[in-house]
C-alpha cells in the first residue's frame, strides 16, 4: 500500500522551494506572535489557549492541510504529468494511500510541531494546553489531508474549495451557526484536545466518541473515494 517512488516524487513536489516557503510562513508567524505575546503579557493559560485555538488550529492547520493535501496530486492532474505515474505498474489505491501518507506527514510537521513550540513559549504547557492543541493538530492533519487530497482528485479548483471549507465553513459559519460546528474537523479535533487537557480551557461542541467516529469516517471515505476518482481518471485517459 506504500510506494517509495511515489512518495519521493510527492515529497519533492510538496517541498519545492516556492511551496516550502508558503508552508513555512504560517508556522513562523505563529511562533513570532507567541514570542510577542509572551514578552508583552507573560505566561497566561487562557491567552495560550486563545492563540493556539484561534490561530494555530483554526487557521494555520487547515491552510497547511489545503496546501499539502491538494498539492500532493492536484498539480499532477492539472498539467497531465499524472499520466506518467499512472503508466507505472502501481495500483491506484497504492498511489492515493502513499500520497495521503506524505500529505499527512507534511501537514503534521508544519502544523503540530510549531503548535507545540508556540504552546511551550506561551505558557510552558501549563494545564496541558500545548500538548492538547498539539494532539488536536495531529489528528486534524490526518482528516484535513485526506479531505483535501480528495478535493485534488475531483476538481481543478481544489485549493479554492479547500479554503472555502476551512475559512468560510469552519471559521465563519462555525462561529455563527451552532449546527455547522458538528460538521467541522476543527471541532472534532478539539474534542480530542479537550480529553487530553482535562480542564475548561479547551472545549468542543462535539462529544469525544462522535468526534472520533467522524474523524475516522472522513479519513477512510475520502481516501477510498479519491482512489475511485483516480481509477476513473485512468479509464478516461485510456479511452
Amino acid at each position: 500500500m506504500y510506494d517509495p517512488t511515489v512518495a519521493r516524487l510527492t515529497y519533492r513536489a510538496l517541498l519545492g522551494r516556492r511551496r516550502a516557503l508558503i508552508l513555512g510562513a504560517l508556522p513562523l508567524l505563529l511562533i513570532a506572535i507567541s514570542l510577542a505575546v509572551r514578552a508583552l503579557s507573560g505566561a497566561d493559560d487562557q491567552t495560550a489557549a486563545d492563540v493556539l485555538g484561534g490561530f494555530a488550529l483554526a487557521t494555520m492547520v487547515p491552510i497547511i492541510g489545503v496546501i499539502a493535501g491538494t498539492g500532493a496530486i492536484g498539480p499532477e492532474i492539472d498539467d497531465g504529468s499524472v499520466v506518467y505515474l499512472l503508466s507505472k505498474p502501481v495500483k491506484r489505491p497504492t498511489i492515493i494511500f502513499t500520497k495521503l501518507i506524505v500529505a499527512v506527514a507534511v501537514t503534521m510537521v508544519f502544523s503540530a510541531v510549531p503548535t507545540l513550540i508556540a504552546g511551550l513559549v506561551l505558557n510552558g504547557n501549563g494545564q496541558q494546553v500545548a500538548v492538547a492543541y498539539t494532539v488536536a493538530a495531529l489528528v486534524a492533519s490526518i482528516a484535513y489531508a485526506a479531505l483535501f487530497l480528495l478535493f485534488g482528485t475531483v476538481s481543478r479548483h481544489a485549493v479554492v474549495f479547500g479554503l472555502v471549507y476551512a475559512l468560510v465553513w469552519e471559521a465563519l459559519f462555525g462561529s455563527l451557526v451552532p449546527g455547522a460546528r458538528t460538521l467541522s474537523i476543527q471541532q472534532w479535533s478539539l474534542a480530542v484536545a479537550q480529553k487530553v487537557s482535562g480542564g475548561d480551557l479547551v472545549t468542543s461542541d462535539v462529544g469525544l466518541t462522535t468526534a472520533t467516529v467522524l474523524l475516522a469516517a472522513v479519513t477512510v471515505l475520502a481516501t477510498w473515494y479519491a482512489g475511485q476518482r483516480l481509477r476513473t481518471l485512468t479509464l478516461a485517459g485510456e479511452e
